[in-house]
């Protein structure tokens, strides 16, 4: 895309920041928005300067969901078996990112608001959010992947609780029940979430992380933990003549903070099983 016009996306020391931008429409979603969201995340995982995403909303709200007043989704315009649902065209974009990815929410995060975070690996709410998975009361269904998604951070039964009811709930049961990892007031959770972004840069090693967080979303629905294994012994056995590894035992001996050489979009791993 040449501009955006939906969204604001910035860089600046190593964290890419992805801003839902219509806060005249508490951030109404739209086909555009979620055009211009799936290129942003593409354009931060492909730049080698970017670290960590931040994904936010501007003004009080992350986004109210849904602003059909635009015209609409229009799939009968496509191929229905090709047709992506707008949700997911920025959901399954954050699941494939091979860096992480922090939400930073406050006020109402409803409909597409608590699907497409999902993915992301922090959820940080404030104390004013609220959040809904509220199809049923409109006649219509889940999106994004959502009973993909949900089911794994909060278990089965409060997955059908929300999205069976559709209710609308708080950041507090949203944190009980481990869909948040945090709650902050309103005006910290943005700088908490660059907080956090900061010490990931830090400390932690960028292939590590792509390869930890895809292992995470794909190994951990499958029936047995042997074929995991499998895979956990080829990368520990990599490990010997890994950069980064050195380097991760070495600060550690030298009291010092790690300086991490790998990168993800050229020292992953051949022999992952989704890379095959």
């Amino acid at each position: 895309m040449d501009a955006y016009e939906h969204i604001e996306y910035a860089v600046a020391d190593r964290i890419a920041t992805v801003t839902l931008n219509r806060p005249e429409a508490r951030n109404g979603y739209t086909v555009r928005m979620a055009d211009e969201l799936a290129d942003a995340f593409d354009r931060a995982d492909r730049d080698d300067d970017v670290r960590v995403a931040v994904l936010t909303g501007a003004g009080k709200d992350f986004t109210v969901g849904a602003d059909l007043s635009g015209g609409g989704l229009d799939p009968a315009a496509s191929d229905p078996d090709t047709w992506d649902e707008p949700a997911g065209r920025c959901s399954m974009r954050i699941f494939a990112m091979s860096k992480p990815v922090i939400a930073a929410l406050r006020g109402a995060a409803v409909g597409a608001g608590s699907t497409i975070i999902l993915p992301a690996d922090f959820r940080l709410a404030s104390t004013d959010s609220r959040f809904g998975f509220v199809f049923v009361r409109r006649g219509l269904y889940p999106e994004g992947a959502s009973t993909w998604f949900l089911p794994r951070l909060v278990g089965l039964g409060r997955a059908l609780d929300w999205m069976v009811s559709g209710r609308v709930f708080d950041a507090s049961e949203a944190l009980a029940a481990g869909l948040v990892t945090s709650v902050h007031e309103p005006d910290e959770v943005l700088d908490r979430a660059y907080e956090l972004a900061r010490e990931l840069i830090v400390r932690t090693a960028p292939v590590s992380v792509a390869v930890t967080r895809q292992l995470l979303f794909r190994m951990s629905p499958l029936d047995s933990p042997f074929p995991v294994q499998r895979v956990d012994s080829r990368l520990i056995a990599g490990c010997a003549t890994s950069p980064d590894a050195m380097e991760g035992v070495v600060s550690f001996l030298q009291h010092r903070d790690p300086r991490w050489s790998g990168k993800p979009s050229t020292d992953l791993p051949d022999h992952l099983p989704w890379r095959t």
